[in-house]
């Protein structure tokens, strides 16, 4: 029997949740990527559990016990408990009775092995107890240590149920699946089948599923294989994976970031399609414009800041397959921090209006082009 002995399991605010269920003589069990992680020695950052409760009776056994409870989605069966400092969200046992590929109707269960059956993946469909012994309803345990992602029973079953779980299949291979071992041909052949299935999903869950794909360590492999099935046209049109693991070898110690990595596939813009924030589809606009027009680094720099030009910067080495030079990072940093020394103060009131603002942006021009040494009485003097 396999077991898992972590400091989440085994904390009070867990075992308080544990012991009030188990005094009201229902079950209860942690699922998902808190146990999956926990078996790849992955970071766990959400503990869900699932219990064969009701969620009206898991807001009544919160409430006794003066814990506060949220109703998270309580019509679905979900509701989030809070025990000392952590969000529990605990799910009653389901099984899924009619699906549309975008919404599941849902009926509540009484046990695991039901509600394993309407999860996702094999890895994701690990439930243990109190005791840290790991129950495999689905046999996902030989998957954990193969690094293996693969849809539990009939993929395309899992697909019409719900096509987010396209994207999902991507995402769960670029963080969790062997790169050396391959995806798994079954998924993505089911994935290829059911990809116009994407089209009826909103920009919202599309951009969510692909954003945390792309911030994986490594997402090339992944993406290359959405490429090759037609998933990736169907989300980003124009897109070409073949700059990605490039890239991502020249990232080196850089934190991963999506919006480089988006920069490197190119294609559309991702703004509507993938509704991104106003930040978000800001920095992919300038970068790629940059990208197009060949803009100065230094000067990408200075206006834009230091990150954005460091990504356009390594987007750029990636399709010359060139690495970017060692001073990159000193020469962006002092691009950044460089304030242009000329006000409109000092160009009054000789000039006034539209001549005014020619004449700054000839001058800033000019001392952009200086490597930003000009100085003030030089350009005025000019």
């Amino acid at each position: 029997m396999t077991r898992i002995t972590t400091p989440w399991l085994t904390s009070p605010d867990t075992t308080r949740l544990f012991d009030l269920f188990a005094q009201h003589k229902f079950q209860l069990l942690c699922v998902g990527g808190c146990v999956r992680n926990s078996l790849l020695n992955m970071p766990v950052s959400d503990i869900d559990m699932a219990s064969d409760a009701r969620p009206d009776d898991m807001i009544r056994i919160a409430e006794a016990a003066k814990l506060r409870v949220i109703p998270t989605g309580v019509d679905h069966g979900t509701v989030t408990v809070i025990s000392g400092g952590t969000a529990y969200e605990i799910t009653t046992f389901r099984s899924d009775v009619e699906t549309d590929g975008r919404h599941a109707k849902v009926a509540f269960s009484d046990t695991y092995e039901e509600d394993a059956k309407r999860r996702d993946f094999t890895i994701n469909a690990l439930y243990v107890g109190s005791d840290g012994a790991v129950l495999d309803p689905v046999q996902g345990l030989p998957d954990i240590p193969a690094r293996r992602v693969r849809f539990i029973g009939d993929a395309s079953a899992r697909i019409t149920e719900d096509t987010l779980r396209i994207l999902r299949f991507f995402r769960f291979y670029a963080w969790y699946g062997d790169p050396d071992g391959g995806i798994d041909p079954e998924g993505l052949a089911a994935c290829a089948e059911g990809a116009e299935g994407l089209e009826g999903l909103s920009a919202e869950r599309i951009g969510a599923e692909m954003i945390k794909l792309l911030s994986a360590p490594d997402p090339s492999r992944a993406v290359a294989a959405m490429q090759a099935s037609g998933v990736l046209a169907r989300v980003m049109p124009g897109a070409d994976a073949a700059l990605l693991p490039v890239l991502v070898h020249f990232e080196t110690e850089l934190p991963p970031i999506w919006t480089r990595r988006a920069m490197a596939l190119g294609g559309e813009s991702l703004k509507d399609r993938w509704r991104l924030s106003k930040a978000d589809a800001e920095v992919l606009s300038h970068g790629q414009e940059a990208l197009a027009h060949a803009t100065d680094l230094s000067e990408l720099a200075y206006r834009h800041g230091a990150s954005l030009a460091r990504d356009v910067a390594l987007t750029r080495a990636a399709s010359l397959q060139n690495p970017p030079p060692a001073e990159l990072e000193e020469m962006l940093s002092q691009a950044a921090s460089a304030t242009f020394p000329v006000k409109a103060a000092d160009l009054m009131p000789a000039l006034k209006g539209p001549a005014l603002g020619a004449r700054l942006q000839e001058l800033e021009a000019r001392w952009i082009a200086s490597g930003f040494t000009l100085t003030k009485d030089a350009l005025l003097d000019a």
